[in-house]
């Protein structure tokens, strides 16, 4: 922990940095007393008991009872108000839509999908996102107005200030402002991104990835693609590409999944969409056909990923997207590929998060939006919960931001914000001044974008 010295006399900055480490320990975790708080964060006893104290009367933080069969003196417990507000987060890909509602630690609590395809018109992909984020305020009892911040996800090269700058995947999707079209449709602020940084985004905060500096993450399914951790940050690029080594025609990325796609061991009439369920369950029973279609989609799969290897030297490769559910017969395949050609293999874990992995992305983006908005204020200060109003209060339209950008000369705001209720979590309060303890996304100072070559 810094000390007054180390901040020049800032005391007030020591004791918003000192607030700051005890909401990051009550965040996710169960109710803890104050001397588990302090051997936690390594605060004395005496300052834990202020700050906590503080973080009460801002509203921030539940005194609880004791543990139930406490023997001796009962100690009180305490836990952040994660259900203060709620977060949301869409996936917009080729083939679904996913939406997702979770709380302030970005724990979810309900998610939905609709069926989409490439040739679906513009407007109907948005109305597509817009009904999945409906249908799922509808399971939870909540409301439109009760979304604190929308985090967005879509494939193909998405520039800073959420424009799909190119998608070969979807029709007529190049050149859409997404941040304009899913900023119209929700009252707090929009962020948007890529669907593999996003996917990548979700791994190293709840994951296989978390606690990881250096990952490759690839997105495998009906469509391939690929983002790259690197020091702890999801890695953007200067302009937007960084692990779009899909788009390269060497890989065959974009064609490789139809080798799983278009199996004969896949029984006839089966969709597209389970057809590669078919044929790894096959390749899993040895079915020379099915285990020839996995070996060729794996030659094309460790093209790019040893190109990223061995760039980049990873301590981890995560295998996510739909087809980490066939891990065991992909990883074993993939790991061969990587010690023919790289100087040194990482370790290969399947993730956890499923198709799930962008929409959960997406909420932790519109969480670390969030935490620059109410927890990285001005001269070190914490907005009061009470100032939201209650649930939030009612909130007048958000700027909808790209990438967890602050509002800030070169940034972009699509929506000129109505009168604003003092205190809207999803508006931008400091301009310019984010938290950087928690800010996934932050990726410098903005740079120019280029139109990309390519996208999944």
């Amino acid at each position: 922990m810094a000390s007054a010295a180390e901040l020049g006399g800032d005391l007030s900055r020591l004791r918003h940095l000192n607030s700051l480490a005890v909401v990051d320990v009550l965040r996710g975790a169960e109710p803890l007393t104050l001397t588990a708080v302090a051997e936690r964060t390594g605060l004395s006893r005496p300052s834990t008991k202020d700050v906590v104290g503080q973080l009460v009367g801002l509203g921030w933080v539940e005194e609880m009872g004791p543990a139930p069969g406490t023997v001796g003196r009962p100690a009180r417990r305490y836990r952040f108000r994660a259900d203060a507000g709620h977060v949301a987060g869409i996936d917009i890909g080729v083939h679904s839509v996913r939406a997702a509602i979770a709380d302030l630690d970005g724990t979810v609590h309900v998610q939905t999908h609709r069926t989409v395809d490439p040739a679906t018109p513009v407007d109907d992909r948005i109305a597509a996102a817009d009904r999945a984020v409906a249908d799922c305020l509808a399971a939870v009892g909540l409301r439109r107005t009760d979304l604190w911040a929308v985090g967005a996800g879509t494939t193909g090269v998405v520039d800073r200030a959420g424009t799909v700058q190119y998608c070969a995947g979807v029709a007529n999707w190049t050149g859409v402002d997404l941040a304009d079209r899913i900023g119209a449709l929700f009252p707090c602020a929009v962020q948007i991104d890529n669907d593999s940084r996003l996917a990548a985004l979700a791994e190293r905060q709840w994951g296989v990835a978390k606690g990881v500096d250096d990952a490759v993450f690839l997105h495998a399914g009906r469509r391939t693609g690929a983002a790259l951790v690197v020091g702890g940050q999801v890695h953007r690029g200067f302009g937007g590409v960084a692990g779009e080594v899909g788009m390269h025609p060497v890989t065959h990325w974009v064609t490789a999944a139809s080798y799983l796609h278009d199996c004969p061991a896949v029984p006839p009439g089966v969709p597209k969409s389970d057809a590669a369920r078919h044929t790894f369950a096959a390749a899993r029973g040895g079915d020379p056909v099915a285990v020839a279609a996995v070996e060729r989609y794996c030659d094309d799969l460790a093209l790019g990923t040893s190109a990223m290897v061995m760039t980049l030297d990873p301590e981890l490769v995560v295998l996510g997207g739909a087809f980490s559910r066939a891990a065991d017969v992909l990883l074993p395949r993939l790991r061969r590929r990587l010690e023919d050609v790289c100087l040194r293999v990482p370790e290969l874990r399947a993730s956890a998060l499923d198709e799930e992995c962008v929409a959960v992305g997406a909420i932790g983006r519109a969480v670390a939006h969030l935490d620059g908005e109410l927890f990285g204020g001005a001269a070190g200060q914490i907005v009061p919960l009470h100032d939201l109003g209650p649930g939030g209060g009612e909130r007048a339209p958000g700027a909808a931001l790209s990438e967890g950008a602050p509002l800030a000369p070169g940034s972009a705001q699509r929506a000129e914000p109505a009168a604003e209720t003092p205190g809207h979590p999803g508006a931008p309060r400091h301009p310019g001044v984010r938290a950087q303890r928690r800010d996934p996304g932050g990726q410098g100072t903005p740079g120019p974008d280029r139109a990309a070559g390519g996208a999944r």
